[in-house]
Parts: C-alpha cells; sequence; structure tokens
C-alpha cells in the first residue's frame, strides 16, 4: 500500500471483508477505495478516468454478490482496477501494468476473481451470457452471472448480438450499463443519444419500479407475470415519455433504471431487490468519468490515461526538456491535415480514437470530413469501402490490434473487390504496459496472405509521410501502413512529401558476407546493432529496409539470394508467416540454397512491461539483435 492510513481499505483483502462493514460505512470505503486508485496512479500510470468513475457500482457488487463463486464479468477492463484492489491485489497494485507485476485488465491467469479475460470493448454480455446459461446447464441455480458494461461499448456490434441472444435463451444474466457516454473519447452516436433519452425519464422508471416492488410485495406478481408487466411498462412509459418503449424491454430484458451509479448505498438496496429475479434484466447507471478528482471530471480525455501527475494539485509531471522527436500519431494527424487540405476526396474515419491516433488535429480543422464511428471496427472498415466505391479517399485508422476484429470486412469488403482504402494500423509491433490485448503482433501475417493489397511498414517520420502521401495517389487497390505506438526517430520530421516506388526496398548499408532485411521500425536497432558487431568482429553486413511486406521487392531478394548465403530477417511482429516467412518463402520458391535466420516475435502471447524491456526480452533491441547475429552461422 502507499504510505497513507486507510481506515478501511487496509482491511480489505478480499470482498469478504468488504461485508464486514455496514452499509452505512461503504460511502467512506469508496473514498478510501478512489483516493488510493488517484495516489497509485498519480505514481504509476495507468487507467484513471473510467477507474474513478466504478468505484460505486464496484463496490456495491462485491458486497452484494457472492464472488468468486458469482461471476463478474467486466468489459474493456478500463474500470477494473477498483475490483482488483479489493479482490486481493491491493499490496500488489503498484506493479500495476509493470513487467513482471499484475497485468491492467482482468486475466484468468492473475486470479479467481477475474472471471474472463478482456482487453477489448464489447465481449462481457457474450462471455457472461455463456456463464449464465452455463450455470443453467449444470443445475447450478444459485450463481449469479454479472456482465459489467460501459466505456462506449454499447456502441459495438458484438454487444447487440449478444443482447440478441439473451433475449432468446434461458438464463438469469444480469447486464450492468456503466453509462458515462464516454469511450477514451466522447461517445457519438445514435446509441449514445438513445442512453441520454432514456436517462430523461426518471420519472417513469421510478414508478415502474415502485409498482413492481409494491406488486412483488402482495405477491400480485410472479414469473410467468412478467411479461404483462413489461407491456404494462412501455405503455405507461408510452403514455409519460411520449416514445416507445426502450430496447431493452422490447427484447423482452426486464429493465431498471437510470439510477445514479455514485448512490453505493442505493446501489446495495437495488441489487439485493434483483439479484434473485429470473430471466435476463438490466441496470442502467448513470457514472461520471473521473468522479471525485476536479481535473479528472473537467476534461475526461485527457485524463483516461494521463501519466505520471502531482495527485494534490493535478499537475503533470513533465519529462525531460531535451528535444526528441515525436510521436508516430503526431507525425500521422499532422500529414492526414496536410494531405486533406491539399485534397478534398480526402476523409479520416476511426472507430472511437480520435484522440489516441491523433485525427482529432484534422477533426478540429475540418470536422466535416472526419467521421468517428465508435467502438466498431468491422463497420469502419465496410464505411470506408462504401466510401472508396463512391471516389472518396478514405484513410481508416484502427490500432492494429482492434483491426483483427475487422478482418471478414478487409478481406470481404474492401479487398475483394480492390477498393483504394487506406488501412492505417496504428500501435503496430510491442506497444508496452497494455500488454498481450494491445500489442499489435499479428498484422504482418494476417494481412499478408490477403490478395489485392500493398503492404508497407516506414522505418522513420519521413517514411510515413511519403507512404501516406503515394496511398492517396493510388486509386486501384487496397494499401495498407502500419507503424507504432510511440516516438520516431527524426526530429526535424516535416520532409517534403514525395511518391514511393511501391514493392521497392532500399539499401541502407553495403556489405559482402551477410545480409540483413528489416522492415518497418526494426532498420532503427539494427543498424546500431549492425555498426557495433562489425566494430567487435571485422564482418561485412549489408543491410536492407525492404519497406513493403507485399509486394515483396523481387529485384533485391534474387540479388540477395545469388550473392550471400547468410541472411537475417528481423521483424516487429510474429515470425510464424510474417516477413521472415515471405523471405524464406521466395528464397525456397527460386532454388536458393541460403541460411535464413528469423527474427521477431515468438509464438507466445508476449506479456505487458515497457517497450525497452520487452524489446530486450525477445531480443529484438539492438544489444539482442547483434547478439543473435554473433551467434548465427558461427559468425
Amino acid at each position: 500500500m502507499t504510505d497513507k492510513t486507510y481506515k478501511y481499505l487496509q482491511k480489505i483483502d478480499s470482498p469478504d471483508d468488504l461485508k464486514t462493514f455496514t452499509k452505512e460505512e461503504l460511502p467512506e470505503v469508496c473514498d478510501e477505495l478512489r483516493q488510493f486508485i488517484i495516489d497509485e496512479v498519480s505514481k504509476n500510470p495507468g487507467h484513471l478516468g473510467s477507474n474513478l468513475g466504478s468505484v460505486e457500482l464496484t463496490v456495491a457488487l462485491h458486497y452484494v454478490f457472492n464472488t468468486p463463486y458469482d461471476r463478474i464479468v467486466w468489459d474493456v477492463g478500463h474500470q477494473a482496477y477498483g475490483h482488483k484492489i479489493i479482490t486481493g491485489r491491493r499490496d500488489n497494485f503498484h506493479t500495476n501494468r509493470k513487467f513482471g507485476g499484475i497485468c491492467g485488465f482482468p486475466s484468468i491467469f492473475e486470479s479467481e476473481y477475474d472471471a474472463f479475460g478482456v482487453g477489448h470493448a464489447s465481449t462481457s454480455i457474450s462471455a457472461a451470457l455463456g456463464m449464465s446459461v452455463a450455470s443453467l446447464l449444470k443445475n447450478e441455480n444459485n450463481r449469479r452471472v454479472v456482465a459489467v458494461i460501459g466505456d462506449g461499448s454499447m456502441t459495438g456490434g458484438l454487444a447487440f448480438e449478444g443482447l440478441n441472444n439473451t433475449s432468446m435463451d434461458k438464463n438469469d444474466l444480469l447486464i450492468v450499463l456503466n453509462d458515462n457516454q464516454m469511450a477514451i473519447d466522447p461517445v457519438h452516436g445514435g446509441i449514445t443519444q438513445y442512453l441520454v433519452d432514456m436517462t430523461t425519464s426518471a420519472a417513469y422508471n421510478k414508478l415502474r419500479f415502485f409498482i413492481y416492488r409494491c406488486f412483488r410485495k402482495l405477491g400480485l406478481i410472479s414469473e410467468d407475470g412478467k411479461k404483462r408487466l413489461l407491456t404494462l411498462g412501455n405503455s405507461l412509459k408510452a403514455t409519460l415519455t411520449r416514445q416507445r418503449g426502450n430496447i431493452f424491454e422490447g427484447l423482452n430484458i426486464r429493465y431498471f433504471g437510470p439510477v445514479d451509479g455514485h448512490d453505493v448505498k442505493n446501489l446495495v438496496k437495488i441489487l439485493n431487490e434483483i439479484k434473485n429475479f429470473k430471466g435476463p434484466k438490466v441496470l442502467h447507471c448513470i457514472t461520471k468519468k473521473g468522479k471525485g478528482y476536479e481535473p479528472a471530471e473537467n476534461d475526461a480525455v485527457h485524463w483516461h490515461a494521463p501519466g505520471c501527475f502531482d495527485a494534490s494539485t493535478g499537475e503533470k509531471i513533465a519529462g525531460s526538456q531535451i528535444p526528441t522527436p515525436p510521436l508516430f500519431q503526431v507525425v500521422f494527424g499532422e500529414t492526414l491535415l496536410e494531405l486533406a487540405q491539399q485534397n478534398e476526396k480526402i476523409v479520416a474515419i476511426t472507430p472511437a480514437m480520435p484522440s489516441g491516433c491523433s485525427m482529432n488535429i484534422m477533426q478540429r480543422v475540418i470536422p466535416e470530413r472526419v467521421y468517428d464511428v465508435g467502438i466498431a471496427e468491422g463497420h469502419s472498415v465496410t464505411f470506408s469501402a462504401g466510401l472508396a466505391k463512391e471516389g472518396m479517399i478514405p484513410f481508416c485508422n484502427v490500432y492494429s490490434s482492434f483491426m483483427q476484429r475487422a478482418y471478414d470486412n478487409v478481406i470481404h469488403d474492401v479487398a475483394l473487390q480492390k477498393l483504394p482504402v487506406i488501412l492505417c494500423l496504428d500501435r503496430a509491433g510491442i506497444v508496452g504496459a497494455d500488454g498481450a490485448t494491445h500489442h499489435g503482433a499479428f498484422d504482418l501475417a494476417y494481412m499478408r496472405c490477403i490478395p489485392n493489397l500493398v503492404i508497407a511498414a516506414p522505418r522513420n517520420e519521413h517514411e510515413l509521410r511519403n507512404m501516406m502521401y503515394t496511398a492517396q495517389l493510388k486509386n486501384d487497390c487496397p494499401y495498407v501502413i502500419r507503424y507504432p505506438r510511440g516516438k520516431g526517430s527524426l526530429i526535424d520530421w516535416r520532409n517534403k512529401m514525395t511518391e514511393v516506388e511501391i514493392g521497392k526496398g532500399i539499401y541502407l548499408k553495403q556489405g559482402k558476407e551477410v545480409a540483413v532485411l528489416t522492415i518497418g521500425t526494426m532498420a532503427i536497432p539494427a543498424a546500431i546493432a549492425i555498426q557495433n558487431v562489425e566494430k567487435e568482429s571485422n564482418l561485412s553486413i549489408a543491410h536492407y529496409d525492404m519497406r513493403f511486406l507485399k509486394p515483396l521487392d523481387e529485384e533485391i531478394l534474387h540479388e540477395i539470394g545469388k550473392k550471400f548465403k547468410q541472411i537475417i530477417t528481423i521483424e516487429d511482429g510474429v515470425i510464424n508467416g510474417g516477413f521472415g516467412s515471405a523471405v524464406l518463402e521466395f528464397m525456397a520458391d527460386h532454388q536458393y540454397t541460403v541460411q535464413v535466420k528469423r527474427m521477431g516475435i515468438p509464438d507466445v502471447f508476449v506479456e505487458h512491461g515497457s517497450p525497452e524491456e520487452l524489446y530486450k526480452m525477445l531480443d529484438l533491441d539492438a544489444e539482442g539483435i547483434g547478439k543473435t547475429m554473433i551467434n548465427t552461422f558461427d559468425m
């Protein structure tokens, strides 16, 4: 724990300890839990705003339900810090998101209280429904299952697929809608407005819940009569609010709320009243992202994951003032605006990440050509395909790990029709503290097998700008650009953009004995390693930046196959099926007798930690690459 003394929190090592307090003490427990999260995240950066907004809900759920026997499934996982702290991980919480420490998201490998592993959005309802149905099939009729969904996850298609199934199959699932009208950025779209409209009908909800409780106490309502009561409630709502019944009631899912998600005593009361109700049900809780910490309440976007800060003042702790290269994301955002100002056909699409991918730079200047479609990656790709079909030039920016969710859309709606969508894969490769659910490890492998795609990976900021410039000039095929999270390597990054010949690699260094082939930013540590190895061993090492995974530069590969007997490939992605595999296949197909050593991410899910720690662990830093060079082929 931190140096502060916490009257209640220091006594809580499990939800059973939480239950020893009276309901009247719970607001103070919540205050301490909130302050603990602020203190810890101020020193060890993580997700702040969402977790502050879910404190009362977390305490109420663990106070009412018998976890871990009862299952609580968290969506996304951004709001699960409080859950981790009161389920035995308080004293280890200072290791959150650190290499070798606890994970920033719920993980079934970390605790029995983490009922389901999460990190991507909109999965909770489907997973929790499966658990609820399984409990009934196993005659575990006393096991309750709760799905907690929020942070914009209700815009995801999977959430609605889960709701549809919930309405059809026998289950007792409780869905808690943690409604803060935010993802990382404010949530846009009809679903958000719909939820807002629902919160304006408080009179109806209070009256209906009052009538329900009265009927239940008098024995006038049974499970057989619940559908009739829902019908009555829908009619009552239509009279009071002049609108149809809500989507949950339309699916015959009982709806309770909206309720104040920060009134912990009332949440406990309501959860106790509805927890044993048969059939699916929704509790709609209104919460505020950043609740209880004024800076986070006033700027929820910035305080979603703020970095280090002074907990008492809210002032950010500045890093070094020495000029450093910009983030790749900033270069992307500035370049996109620059191109869009020159070409009115350019439009920008993001699934709920305008600030994360820096598309908000264009959004501030040309908002009518920027589309935040919410957490809906598949839709973002197919929407872009429709724009491209009608002559627009869509830059669709999706994080590499999230593009996995739109794979069929890329194949069926973009590649199959050769539509010129520019797919920008942000956060490619190792991303750091968010860990296994967020590493962009698979995109090179899963994209290269799709026909009609151009797949490019810039080694620096100039190359990124040139590839973006080139992509918007092409109108005959989809163009994929993948680039990493974090800073590049050039301080003077704003070059005059020039067209890049598609499928053409470049020489970075001549050599005679060994050929090193890199793609993307792996060229930077490889160049350092080559320099160090040549000093130590007097070897002559050639270095090629291939730039394109598809099409491969066959002219360079033929030259390498004829000239060298030893090749090393280096990529910031999985070895299986990636760039190295493509080179190996080329050499085999053309009967070149060469030894190929592939370097990249092995066949494992990489844990969380700083990028520097993870690259070192994977031998993908300059030192590890150099060591591999020396140990390979008896150098």
